[in-house]
C-alpha cells in the first residue's frame, strides 16, 4: 500500500502570493518612478546649485523594481521546482524528496509535537551509520497525519 502526502496546499499558495506581491509591487514602483508624473514631482527636490535631486522615496521607487522582478522570478522557479513533491510512504520505505529511508533504518518518531504544531521528527541511521533527524511539517505537505499512523504501524 502506497500512502502519498503532497506539498501541502498553504505552501503553495503562499508561494504564489509572494509571487503577485513581488511583481505586483515591481511593476507599482515602476510605474511611479518613471511615468506618474505628480509622484515624480513630488519627490523631487532641488539642491544647492538649483539642481533637481530624487528624494530617498523616488530613489527606491527607481532601484527596487529590478530586484524585486529578480527575486520573483527566483521564487517562481522555486514553486515550479517544489510543485510535486512529495513524501511517499510505501512497502519498502518512506521517501522524501526522492530519498527513500527504509523503515528498519528509523530509530524512533517524535511525534510530540504533532497535534499541537503540526509536526513530527524522524531519527534514522543513514548509508554510513550516522543518525540523522528529518522533520516532517503539516504546513508542508498535506495528508501527514495518514502518513505517521503508517509509519508507527510499520516500525512497531
Amino acid at each position: 500500500m502506497t500512502i502519498e502526502a503532497p506539498l501541502s496546499r498553504y505552501k503553495k499558495q503562499n508561494l504564489i502570493i509572494v509571487i503577485a506581491a513581488l511583481f505586483g509591487f515591481g511593476i507599482w514602483f515602476y510605474y511611479d518612478s518613471h511615468y506618474d508624473k505628480n509622484f515624480i514631482e513630488k519627490h523631487t527636490v532641488v539642491d544647492e546649485q538649483g539642481q533637481k535631486q530624487p528624494n530617498s522615496t523616488l530613489l527606491f521607487n527607481q532601484k527596487a523594481p529590478p530586484f524585486m522582478f529578480v527575486l520573483g522570478a527566483g521564487v517562481a522557479v522555486y514553486f515550479f521546482a517544489v510543485r510535486n513533491k512529495k513524501v511517499i510512504a510505501d512497502d519498502t520505505g518512506l521517501t522524501v524528496g526522492g530519498k527513500t529511508i527504509a523503515y528498519n533504518a528509523i530509530e524512533k518518531i517524535d511525534k510530540t509535537f504533532f497535534d499541537r504544531k503540526g509536526f513530527f521528527v524522524i531519527t534514522y541511521k543513514d548509508s554510513q551509520g550516522q543518525s540523522r533527524e528529518l522533520k516532517l511539517s503539516d504546513r508542508t505537505y498535506d495528508n501527514l497525519a495518514t502518513v505517521l499512523d503508517h509509519l508507527v504501524a510499520k516500525i512497531s
